[in-house]
């Protein structure tokens, strides 16, 4: 007995030693802050963006056509807006609405770099109007914000984009690597006809791009236990996207003599069996880069578990959603409450973690439920792309730049758990990064694709600098 509890004492002091080095050879991975000269932004620039959000380009479906005149007039306003760029930089219009500005560089041996962004937003719910501080389409300006639907997703961006360049034509500035600015005008419903045929158009180009930057990564504001100081949240990847529908078919019947197995409650069972049967969480790229950024900057048992992720993986895991997400979102059945319905349907959505894919997904759902629910894959769907490198000189010089402006800032790469039209891009591009200096904290995230869209005036004005910043440093 005496030689167990001795044994069992040297493990537990074999452990501890080895989550003390570990942590203890945890270093903060920050470069350091280099000076920059700041910029002067005046305050016109609230006024581009409070017009540009008066154009109602809303993507209803995937199946909608676009609103011409919205989009048009969109378009008219960039030209009056941004003259310089309109005059000096060559325009094409991708799949009529879709925008390709092209920044000849000269010096032909840089590979280019691109900047996108997207001119279509999300709707809003009637209902919720009255919960606006002002119009969603008004395009308010107030003494601190600008209110609006697109303001954070993501007409932000791309007006503040065009702000950067307009600013750096002024100064004569000539970029020696090309720069590509490209807006979709259908993301909110997948990107096919924008994004996607953007790809199209420069892959028969022959464009291979050192880097390709869109929305998709945020400046984190008190949303880290643990870290005080802002987090800025490059993603170097996103998840996939499908929907499968659940579809029950039975003989029906009279609610008074019920069978043994409902329709509804089959397909039930088979929701809340997927509910409690979801798929495991895997540490992969990027996940174990963000553990290796981030756990230096915590505090000193918070960084223990980070720095020994093959002890704490379960909770690391869990707390960065690392796995393949799974949520009902629509369900139908039933046309009077003493009718069994012979019909009922349920949509699941499902986010998907790199190393996954679509088929991987059905496969599991399948497996999961009962033989009498039909599985179909349903609307736009897409697998997870390749995942970036936090290594290469492309990251090195994001990085700069956001440590150079925030030098309060820590640098993170990530995982996107949403969808952007960057995964278009993944094939002419060696790296795809998801980054503008977007400020988050819990209370404003419910504003994307929310009530009360609204961006201030100050955070709009770093989305300027940061892009106007960013294009000299790839120089």
């Amino acid at each position: 007995m005496k030689k167990i509890i001795i044994a069992l004492l040297v493990i537990v002091i074999l452990i501890s030693a080895i989550l003390l080095i570990n942590t203890l050879r945890m270093s903060s991975k920050q470069v350091p802050a280099e000076p920059v000269d700041r910029i002067s932004i005046s305050d016109d620039v609230f006024q581009n963006l409070s017009q540009a959000i008066q154009f109602q380009t809303i993507s209803f479906s995937e199946d909608t056509e676009p609103d011409s005149a919205a989009f048009f007039g969109l378009h008219r306003f960039l030209e009056s807006a941004f003259p310089l760029t309109h005059s000096q930089l060559k325009l094409e219009k991708i799949n009529t609405y879709s925008l390709l500005y092209t920044w000849e560089g000269s010096d032909p041996s840089l590979k280019p770099i691109i900047l996108m962004s997207h001119q279509d937003v999300v709707p809003v719910d009637e209902p919720t109007l009255g919960q606006w501080e002002a119009p969603p389409f008004e395009g308010r300006i107030t003494d601190t914000h600008i209110i609006g639907r697109g303001t954070m997703d993501d007409k932000g961006t791309l007006i503040g984009v065009l702000e950067a360049v307009e600013k750096l034509l002024g100064e004569g500035f000539q970029p020696k690597r090309t720069i590509y600015i490209a807006s979709g005008h259908d993301e909110e419903v997948g990107g096919p006809k924008g994004a996607g045929k953007i790809v199209e158009y420069l892959k028969s180009k022959g464009v291979q791009a050192a880097m390709t930057m869109d929305e998709g990564g945020y400046i984190a504001e008190n949303m880290i236990p643990g870290v005080e100081n802002p987090v800025a949240m490059i993603n170097l990847g996103e998840k996939g996207f499908a929907s499968f529908r659940l579809i029950v078919r039975t003989n029906g019947g009279h609610s008074s003599a019920p069978p043994k197995e409902n329709t509804i409650g089959i397909l039930a069972k088979a929701i809340v069996d997927l509910e409690n049967n979801q798929l495991p969480y895997k540490l992969i790229p990027p996940i174990d880069s963000q553990l290796e950024y981030l756990g230096p900057e915590l505090p000193f048992l918070t960084r223990m578990a980070f720095a020994n992720p093959w002890l704490f993986k379960k909770q690391l895991l869990e707390g960065l959603n690392s796995h393949t997400t799974t949520a009902p979102t629509i369900i139908d059945g039933g046309v009077k409450n003493n009718v069994i319905p012979t019909v009922a349907e349920a949509t699941i959505n499902f986010r998907i973690l790199p190393g996954e894919t679509i088929e991987s997904v059905q496969a599991h759902i399948e497996q999961i439920v009962s033989d009498k629910v039909q599985v179909e894959p349903v609307g736009f769907l897409t697998n997870p792309p390749a995942v970036s490198s936090a290594a290469s000189e492309a990251y090195r010089i994001v990085e700069k730049t956001i440590r150079s402006l925030h030098p309060e800032t820590v640098v993170v790469p990530g995982l996107l758990g949403g969808a952007t039209d960057s995964r278009y891009f993944i094939e002419i591009s060696d790296e795809v990064y998801r980054f503008y200096p977007m400020r988050i904290s819990p209370e404003t995230m419910e504003r994307f694709h929310g009530i009360d869209e609204k961006i201030s005036k100050e955070n709009y004005k770093e989305i300027i600098e940061f892009s106007y910043q960013l294009i000299k440093n790839f120089q």
